[in-house]
């Protein structure tokens, strides 16, 4: 009898480090290598469609952040006409959020930063995304991988360009309190990002 419930005991434990380890995003609809994301702006809404095939751990980590719902009540702060529009990292009050760390970067997947792609914003060093993602808004050829890393693309807008359009558009200026360039004078919000249902 001690012997089974030392079993079961230790099956727990297994199973509870297996979960654990699984929370990484690969646990979200698993198996589905196109799952779909709206985002619910100030502006409008937009859906985009993700990749997995071609960029599994920059989807993972990207579904992470929107299970938990750390994308809801954040700022596009950064809006450059006919190049980006950049969002995810900074509430309305532009306090840096927290990261679940830094990913490798999957640039090298075949996907471009053509127009109305998402991909993953970093700094210069090529494995520092984190949670920040931009839109391009051109087609980016001196963001794709080269000679030396690129911009991961992970997705594209399958519906909300127009929404887009309009928020590339608004007017920009310098940041007063923290001097960055390109912040919207006028706040955009990305009010909420949901997990669609899967497509049969």
């Amino acid at each position: 009898m001690l012997r089974y419930i030392l079993i079961l005991v230790l099956l727990s434990i297994s199973t509870s480090i297996v979960a654990a380890a699984k929370d990484d995003g690969s646990q979200i609809q698993a198996g589905n290598y196109y799952p779909r994301v709206k985002f619910e702006t100030s502006m409008g809404d937009i859906i985009v469609e993700l990749n997995r095939k071609r960029a599994p751990l920059t989807v993972n980590n990207f579904l992470r952040y929107v299970q938990k719902r750390s994308y809801d009540g954040t700022i596009f702060h950064r809006v450059v006409i006919d190049f980006v529009v950049q969002g995810g990292g900074y509430d309305e009050n532009f306090a840096e959020l927290f990261s679940y760390g830094d990913i490798f970067n999957e640039s090298g997947n075949g996907l471009k930063n053509d127009k109305y792609t998402i991909t993953m914003a970093r700094q210069d060093d090529p494995h520092t995304a984190n949670r920040q993602f931009f839109f391009n808004m051109d087609d980016n050829v001196t963001l794709n991988p080269g000679r030396y890393w690129g911009y991961a693309v992970f997705g594209s807008v399958v519906e909300g360009y127009e929404v887009l359009d309009k928020i590339s558009l608004v007017p920009t200026g310098i940041d007063p309190t923290y001097g960055w360039s390109d912040v919207p004078v006028e706040k955009v919000i990305l009010k909420r990002a949901i997990i669609l249902p899967m497509q049969f």
